[in-house]
């Protein structure tokens, strides 16, 4: 191997800098066009309130400590006669600290009936840190900003939950079928 020649480090960069110099930079203007984000940004929290079970789950696993649940128990009466009541916890409050969260996406992660998704809304800056805790009417807002999942690889294989529904409703059509022929 030959030793390289004194400089040519230099000019390298040299040369990346002059194209880099004649090309057109292209200056987005922030406030007047919005930046166009991937599909996967980390933005804020969006909470879909309907599948919340206050589980407790995402703020015992925050390690910021920043997801703060109230919640209170009520009596469900039976669905049907001679059942007994159930009792079901009821969301009062879910907020989350914004000055204190990390963006780690644990809450999310560990949500067992995704109430928790990620939002792409970057534009929540307040000018006093005390008003970086939303409370889930804004946590609400940001749910219908959280855009749809990818779809599924047409290739892939079908779910066996899918698979087990459709062979079922199969059957079920083709009992009724003949059951319906006999008569």
């Amino acid at each position: 191997m030959t030793p390289p020649i004194p400089g040519s480090g230099l000019a390298k960069g040299l040369a990346v800098t002059l194209r880099t110099m004649t090309r057109k930079s292209v200056t987005a203007q922030y406030p007047d066009a919005q930046p166009e984000l991937l599909p996967r940004t980390r933005g804020v929290i969006g909470l879909f309130e309907e599948n919340c079970t206050v589980c407790m789950l995402c703020a015992r696993e925050c390690p910021d400590w920043c997801i703060y649940i109230d919640s209170h128990k009520e009596t469900v009466p039976p669905a049907a006669p001679g059942g007994r009541e159930r009792s079901r916890n009821v969301l009062d409050r879910f907020a989350i600290d914004f000055s204190l969260c990390m963006y780690c996406g644990i809450c999310i992660e560990v949500c067992p009936f995704d109430a928790l998704f990620w939002s792409p809304e970057f534009e929540y800056a307040e000018t006093d840190i005390h008003e970086l805790t939303h409370e889930r009417d804004k946590l609400r807002e940001w749910m219908w900003t959280v855009p749809e999942p990818p779809a599924l690889d047409p290739r892939a294989e079908e779910p066996k939950e899918i698979a087990a529904a459709r062979k079922a409703a199969e059957k079920a059509a083709a009992q009724a079928a003949a059951e319906g022929e006999q008569q």
